[in-house]
């Protein structure tokens, strides 16, 4: 299992943090301050690394130079938002860098985009009887091969990584067709139906009210 350090002093933004990505598949630890995060890459192998800048102990630019040698992937998650520090952050060997305040959904992509690229990334996602292949882009259930569009491919694999998580239908649309949501939600409701039907998962991927879908997974 991939393996996350959050290192944030805001206890609720942490809690966020390891909620959503505990449910995405993924297994958090958390640090509040630099020094702890120092500590915590000694004892532990991390394959990314979410880092706050503002830090009692030491900030995350001193910490990103300490965790630069051990060629793990950073992406800093924080409120300054100038150019300065973004190119500093980035310069220093940072893979990525969001400001605050962030949707989880953006989060959760960025994240998967540094692991995928880093190739620390699961290549196996699975729920129920339903199998992706991330790397071979096949999908099956109860062993059979589904057939799925391209479209529908990255709206299965929006879900799985947004589970338990209501996605509006803008973020699902600029997400999955990579354009400016304009508005028309006929697009995306067709597209989940078929993708209801294809998986058998017309419990699982809930309508929200309002809002747009959920793919509804039951904690273990």
């Amino acid at each position: 299992m991939i393996k996350i350090l959050i290192v944030e002093d805001e206890k609720p933004i942490a809690d966020l943090l390891d909620m959503s990505l505990t449910a995405a598949g993924y297994h958090c630890d958390w640090v509040a301050n630099g020094l702890d995060a120092a500590d915590a890459v000694e004892e532990t192998r991390y394959d990314l690394i979410l880092l706050d800048v503002m830090l009692p102990g030491s900030d995350g630019f001193e910490l990103m130079e300490y965790f630069a040698p051990l060629h793990i992937p950073v992406i800093f998650t924080t409120a300054r938002d100038s150019l300065k520090d973004r190119i500093k952050g980035l310069k220093l060997g940072a893979d990525d860098y969001i400001v605050k305040p962030f949707e989880i959904a953006e989060l959760l992509a960025r994240v998967e985009t540094v692991l995928r690229r880093c190739h620390k990334t699961d290549s196996l996602l699975s729920l129920d009887d339903v199998t992706v292949d991330t790397q071979s882009r096949v999908v099956t259930k109860a062993g059979q091969t589904v057939p799925l569009t391209a479209k529908e491919y990255n709206l299965l694999l929006l879900f799985l990584q947004n589970k338990n998580i209501a996605l509006f239908r803008e973020t699902i649309y600029e997400r999955v067709w990579e354009n400016d949501y304009m508005g028309d939600s006929r697009t995306v409701d067709l597209h989940v139906q078929r993708l209801r039907k294809k998986l058998g998962w017309q419990e699982r991927i809930a309508a929200v009210y309002k809002v747009g879908y959920r793919l509804e997974v039951k904690e273990p």
